[in-house]
């Protein structure tokens, strides 16, 4: 797949992930006094915006199969979590209170969204700079001379 390609994903995946980041900076706010543990839901909130917005700058400027990879952990697990929140009552665990919310509102969905299409774009930017990798680590064998094995 050519460079643009692989930029384009990259692109996508960064702009999910920065929808996801702003809906979590955008609802910090409305948990800062939801404060039943050690760890407000505020404050998970603005590191799950934080950490959205590493993963796209780092997509941004090197998209890699480690940066592709570690985009995908962030807002695939986001997904996961915003949907597992949404339908179990899992109750707080250890320093993280109880985020249950059985509500859909509009920045839940574009939140959701964002991890999606983050995720999606991620996924196949990972697919991508894994085949370019091993497609020229066969390039750089054949141009040495190596011998092909044969079983």
């Amino acid at each position: 797949m050519n460079t643009f390609a692989r930029w384009g994903l990259a692109v996508v995946a960064a702009a999910g992930l920065v929808v996801d980041a702003y809906t979590h900076l955008h609802l910090a706010h409305l948990y800062v006094f939801n404060r039943t543990s050690t760890v407000s839901e505020a404050v998970l909130f603005r590191v799950e915006a934080g950490i959205a917005i590493a993963a796209a700058v780092w997509l941004l400027v090197r998209p890699t199969v480690l940066s592709a990879g570690f985009a995908v952990l962030v807002a695939g697990g986001g997904a996961a979590l915003l949907l597992i929140y949404r339908y179990v009552n899992v109750g707080k665990i250890g320093p993280v209170p109880n985020m249950y919310d059985p509500e859909w509102f509009a920045e839940k969905n574009w939140s959701l969204a964002g991890e999606l299409v983050a995720t999606v774009a991620a996924l196949a930017l990972f697919g991508v700079a894994l085949l370019g990798r091993h497609r020229g680590r066969s390039k750089a064998g054949s141009v040495l001379g190596a011998v092909p094995r044969t079983f």
